[in-house]
């Protein structure tokens, strides 16, 4: 018994000098019951902001229809929408800013709705999740933590530490499994009413009235100003890439291990961009009439920023190529019309729905951080 007591002693011993190389400025009690000895990332770029549990989770949350949510909130407003075999939900972007996380279900399917407004990185991966020897579901929330700004999250499973960029696993016994992305689109509720009239949106009754009172108000003022740079507390400005402006909005795509990222400044530009990265063919739409949550303090008054949309152009075994023609989005061959979610609303192949090309969301600082090998889109028109 006195060599158990003796061994548990070393063993805390140890994690606490362990825990000792994180950053940890506010010298908070480390409460997490992570296996911090098995690791895949250097502690030291781990920085510990707040206490577990601070930022309350999302867990199989209410939702809204149509006419609720319409009302309920403004048609500009940015939600990150998914839709699994013809249901779809969609969940405020804004709302998410106060919670970062929710574990939900859709179809059927358990899915994290996820958002880190210091990257404005918006993902959703699936919740499903194969170890020791058997399939798993998942359940994640905030864990306090950050790495290059982006939030750490933490699983409640086995309490290991998840990047929420990545999906990947850096510390605890899960290290360096990695989390599948689902695809999704973040657009305005109205497009996402447009498109799914039957459509659930994430309701304002959440349940947590201290954080209701704040929905529809923006706690990081003017962050994504373009000329600005990510607070510096979180993220070292020696670090930034200087091939693009730090706040710089991009999306991202992927082909065997490979990223190439768009920048919000060219896809608005030319409101249309058909590209091929590594023979995979797709198409970029921008269409204004969404709104920043990270601009203005009531975000009813922020900068319209526009909707991005990434999609493979083959359709049916054919190449499509897309222009914008007074506002509309046409396929050059039929002259057909598609909207802003990717489905052809008008013409020869009216009906058709464009594949989503799995992407997201960033700022450019972030993106870069973790993948400094990405490559940039460069206009050669």
């Amino acid at each position: 018994m006195k060599i158990n007591t003796t061994s548990n002693l070393f063993f805390l011993l140890f994690i606490t000098l362990v825990s000792a190389q994180m950053q940890n400025p506010k010298d908070i009690p480390f409460d997490w019951k992570t296996d911090i000895t098995k690791h895949s990332v250097d502690l030291s770029e781990i920085q510990i902001v707040l206490p577990k549990g601070s930022f309350p989770t999302l867990d199989f949350p209410k939702f809204v229809g149509k006419e609720a949510g319409l009302s309920m909130f403004f048609a500009k407003e940015p939600v990150i929408a998914i839709e699994i075999d013809g249901k779809a939900k969609a969940y405020s972007l804004n709302i998410l800013t106060m919670h970062e996380i929710s574990n939900d279900t859709l179809s059927n399917i358990p899915i994290l709705v996820t958002y880190c407004p210091l990257c404005n990185s918006g993902i959703v991966y699936h919740r499903k999740l194969e170890y020791n020897g058997k399939e798993n579901v998942m359940e994640f929330e905030p864990s306090g933590m950050l790495r290059n700004s982006d939030m750490v999250m933490l699983d409640r499973n086995t309490e290991t530490l998840w990047q929420q960029l990545m999906g990947v696993a850096i510390v605890g016994e899960l290290d360096k499994k990695e989390l599948d992305i689902l695809p999704s689109l973040i657009i305005s509720i109205e497009e996402f009413f447009n498109r799914y009239p039957q459509g659930e949106l994430l309701s304002k009754h959440t349940g947590y009235a201290e954080n209701e009172k704040h929905y529809g108000q923006n706690p990081y003022k003017n962050y994504d100003n373009i000329n600005s740079k990510p607070y510096e507390r979180f993220f070292d400005s020696d670090k930034i890439d200087k091939r693009l402006p730090p706040m710089e909005r991009i999306v991202d795509i992927e082909n065997n291990g490979q990223y190439k990222v768009y920048t919000l400044s060219d896809i608005k530009e030319f409101g249309v961009i058909n590209d091929t990265f590594q023979k995979k063919k797709v198409v970029l739409f921008h269409q204004s009439g969404t709104v920043s949550v990270l601009d203005q303090e009531n975000i009813s008054e922020s900068k319209d920023i526009g909707t991005i949309a990434v999609y493979n152009r083959m359709l049916d075994g054919e190449k499509i190529v897309f222009k914008r023609t007074k506002g509309v989005f046409k396929d050059k061959k039929t002259k057909s019309s598609w909207d802003i979610t990717g489905y052809c609303y008008e013409g020869e192949l009216k009906g058709k729905q464009l594949k989503i090309e799995p992407h997201s969301n960033h700022f450019a600082f972030a993106w870069l951080a973790f993948y400094p090998d990405t490559e940039i889109y460069k206009n050669n028109m």
